[in-house]
């Protein structure tokens, strides 16, 4: 199997594991995985700095910036889903 080959067949299994592991889920675990998801998200935007930071290649540098922002939309956007999904849970005040 070449390197391409190994690549392809690693990315169709977590598309398949991640679609099995979502679809088990119950509802009422949706919201805490969601935060963990945006935790790891974080991970990513760190990561992404580091790769926008090195300065080495114009496309590196260019990849780096799109994953910080593509990373921080989806850490932010989470984060509002979440707190929005946290809201139906709190005691409604007169």
């Amino acid at each position: 199997m070449s390197g391409a080959e190994y690549l392809l067949f690693i990315l169709m299994l977590s598309i398949f594991l991640g679609f099995e592991l979502i679809n088990k889920v119950p509802a009422t675990l949706h919201t805490p995985l969601m935060s963990g998801a945006n935790a790891i998200s974080g991970i990513t935007v760190v990561g992404a700095v580091a790769l926008a930071g090195t300065g080495s290649e114009t496309m590196g540098m260019w990849l780096g910036v799109g994953a910080v922002t593509l990373a921080s939309v989806n850490v932010v956007g989470g984060y509002m889903v979440t707190d929005r999904m946290l809201g139906f849970f709190k005691k409604k005040e007169d």
